[in-house]
């Protein structure tokens, strides 16, 4: 990663840090949950539809879900696309369960509030595309995140809600 590209990420994790811990509150207090969501990892140049991850990609689904082996990690969501369900197979596979699948045009808002709703506490990874990670983020802690380029690859948003309902937003680079 470009030195200038880390230095931009660092800043826009510290103004969303910033915006995000300053006092927002959610109605369901009294649970902690995380969500990890992320764009699936590298995919491969053939099949425009549906393609594959690369060898990188594997790599990096690998690096994610050894990054979560000490989480618990309760679920984890994926679209039907086969880029994104072969991003959290790896973490589905090392915590014994299996990828539940969501419409990837399915309005984020309404992603949002079923996550919320469903899940109370625990780790839920969400793995999406470059057009609807950052639009799950922002719905699910009610704040500004910065779109993605299709050539992202490298960044896990973190949305943390405390046992009194407070939402933290840490964005950081994917492992690989």
């Amino acid at each position: 990663m470009h030195t200038g590209f880390r230095f931009a990420l660092l800043l826009s994790t510290l103004a969303i840090l910033a915006g995000c811990a300053s006092g927002a509150r959610v109605a369901d207090a009294g649970s902690a949950v995380t969500f990890v969501v992320v764009r699936h990892a590298e995919k491969a140049a053939g099949d425009a539809e549906d393609p594959p991850l690369t060898a990188e990609g594997e790599a990096r689904a690998r690096a994610l879900a050894d990054s979560l082996a000490g989480t618990d990690v309760v679920a984890v969501y994926s679209t039907a696309f086969q880029r994104t369900r072969s991003t959290a197979a790896p973490t589905a596979a090392a915590h014994g369960l299996a990828v539940t699948t969501y419409d990837a045009k399915q309005p984020t808002d309404a992603l949002a509030a079923t996550l919320r709703r469903t899940h109370r506490s625990g780790t839920v990874l969400v793995v999406g595309h470059s057009n609807t990670a950052p639009a799950i983020t922002a719905a699910l802690c009610g704040c500004d995140v910065a779109s993605m380029t299709e050539a992202e690859y490298g960044r896990r948003m973190t949305v943390h809600f405390d046992d009194d309902g407070d939402v933290t937003l840490l964005v950081a680079p994917l492992p690989r």
